[in-house]
């Protein structure tokens, strides 16, 4: 196993704090139910195959966090369970890449291959960040004049928050403001 850097480990516990989606403390399938519905709820505009996209992407990583990460196979993930491996390239790599694919798409629904600042903050949002982090996401990413990032930007911005090795990235402002 890896060395994680600081900005790593932070990302690690906020995306803990988010995948628990209903509070309880631990990951489980509720979890990525609740959340796959919180993000197409916001997702209004998306057709169905984009909005079956990231619903198969949220539950290809629920099934492969379960499969990885369950060490005791009790059908939950404690925060013990999941910091150590979740950003394991090998084991995560494929399942974050289709992930980064299926939401940053989600944000382009007219597909025009750029992601307007309202429902990129809309989606986030639903994910469970805080909104001022999510703005300094986006400023960070490098809008347009008209305020837009390309679907590419976010994707790539999404696999490096995942990267154990990866540090002063855009992703690094989600953690800036939160209490962990």
């Amino acid at each position: 196993m890896r060395t994680l850097r600081t900005e790593a480990v932070k990302r690690v516990e906020l995306v803990f704090s988010l995948f628990d989606a209903n509070g309880n403390g631990v990951i489980d399938a509720n979890d990525f139910d609740l959340m796959t519905d919180r993000v197409l709820e916001a997702a209004t505009a998306s057709d169905d195959g984009a909005r079956a996209a990231i619903r198969a992407a949220f539950r290809r990583y629920w099934t492969t966090m379960a499969a990885e990460l369950d060490v005791n196979g009790d059908g939950v993930i404690t925060v013990d369970e999941f910091r150590p491996f979740v950003l394991d390239p090998e084991r995560f790599g494929p399942t974050i890449t289709e992930f980064a694919r299926a939401l940053s798409a989600l944000g382009d629904p007219d597909g025009d291959g750029l992601i307007e600042r309202p429902l990129f903050v809309s989606l986030m949002t639903a994910i469970g960040f805080e909104e001022a982090n999510i703005h300094a996401l986006f400023d960070a990413f490098g809008p347009d004049a008209e305020d837009r990032i390309t679907v590419a930007t976010w994707a790539a911005g999404i696999e490096e928050y995942y990267a154990p090795d990866m540090a002063g990235i855009p992703g690094d402002r989600l953690v800036a403001a939160r209490a962990v």
